[in-house]
């Protein structure tokens, strides 16, 4: 049986989690730093909102399975989608974790990662898909990316998947309070996310165990770090 700790880590427990409304839910700890980022982001005309925030660990269970069963689409580096037929296991697991976590190694999970964006910058009409060139320059949000360049950092937040590094896709749409989420990714190992799996009910179960120690160190713990000085 997984401890508590590890229990949260892996979003079996939503005790650790505040509530903001139907949707979302952040760590106790990090809602007050979030609400402190949104209003100076209204004060300089942006509406920061949340697209993603606390993931249990059945909700991403849910969208792994979908993607590894073709039931959802899975995207290569260039936001194109992939035949997982031409795959092998191997290669469809990491073809998912590019852009989705395994179940029980997502930093959501912890309620200290979130996903951004701002619905007064998209033009009437359109709605975000959530993509990296949306970010980018001439792209709706890319106004939003520069403001959370010069500002997520005073309220304790960064990018970890900053840039691509091999494992992960860039998300800079993805924020992550430092103060608490550096501790439980310290706490996370190889062994925690082995027992998730092991339990769980998990497409390609046996290829994630076989190849375990190579999926964390490229996609699990290869990430970025709070902004020095």
């Amino acid at each position: 049986m997984l401890s508590d700790a590890a229990a949260l880590i892996t979003g079996r427990t939503d005790q650790h989690i505040e509530s903001i409304n139907e949707r979302h839910g952040m760590h106790k700890v990090a809602l007050p730093a979030f609400l402190k980022l949104q209003q100076k982001a209204k004060l300089d005309g942006f509406d920061l909102s949340l697209v993603s925030s606390f993931r249990s660990f059945d909700r991403q269970l849910a969208i792994w399975n979908r993607k590894y069963t073709g039931q959802a689409t899975v995207l290569d580096i260039n936001e194109q989608p992939v035949n997982l037929d031409d795959l092998s296991e191997l290669d469809k697991i990491q073809a998912i974790m590019l852009f989705s976590a395994l179940p029980g190694a997502s930093r959501h999970h912890w309620g200290t990662d979130i996903d951004v964006y701002a619905p007064n910058l998209l033009p009437q009409g359109q709605s975000l898909q959530l993509e990296v060139w949306e970010y980018q320059e001439g792209g709706p949000m890319h106004p939003l990316s520069i403001w959370l360049n010069e500002n997520a950092k005073s309220c304790g937040f960064f990018r970890p998947y900053d840039c691509f590094r091999g494992g992960v896709s860039e998300e800079p749409w993805h924020l992550s309070f430092a103060p608490v989420a550096n501790g439980l990714q310290a706490a996370l190992s190889e062994e925690i996310i082995e027992e998730t799996i092991e339990t769980a009910t998990i497409e390609g179960k046996d290829a994630i165990i076989a190849n375990l120690s190579n999926l964390f160190s490229t996609f699990i713990t290869n990430v970025g770090v709070f902004p020095n000085e």
